[in-house]
């Protein structure tokens, strides 16, 4: 049998990550870090799931250079389902985030995490078109 544990992300700023995924509801369950091989690992869960999120934080080089990635787009996406896609989507935009692709359509929306992955958010059933969502219109990719 095959259980499937968890998906990883590599990011640039742990801090600002973990604070986007709590906009969302996900939390921290747990965190490790090694000296040695110079990263920090931060799992990340919906509250009662066993799914997790892998953050990976590859610390500066001695040197103080940092890794930067490119290319979030080509990863995909991670999807949540949530209960009020309009109230979640007005949670991360009053926090600053920008809502790609807003849920006109009471059903589906997108925003990135700071690091440019796409995040789909899946209305659980399906709400009326409502304004300003059904208006407004999409803002970069997702």
């Amino acid at each position: 049998m095959t259980e499937f544990l968890h998906t990883m992300i590599r990011v640039t700023d742990p801090d600002a990550t973990v604070a986007f995924f709590k906009l969302l509801g996900v939390e921290e369950t747990r965190r490790f870090s090694s000296e040695q091989g110079r990263f920090t690992l931060i799992y990340l869960a919906a509250p009662g799931q066993d799914y997790e999120v892998e953050l990976t934080y590859n610390w500066p080089a001695e040197d103080g250079s940092a890794e930067t990635y490119t290319g979030g787009r080509n990863f995909g996406h991670l999807a949540f389902r949530v209960d009020d896609i309009y109230a979640t989507c007005q949670t991360l935009l009053d926090a600053g985030v920008t809502i790609n692709r807003p849920p006109r359509d009471g059903h589906m929306a997108f925003v990135k995490t700071p690091d440019g992955i796409s995040i789909e958010l899946l209305q659980n059933g399906r709400l009326d078109p409502a304004e300003p969502w059904a208006s407004m219109p999409n803002a970069g990719s997702w």
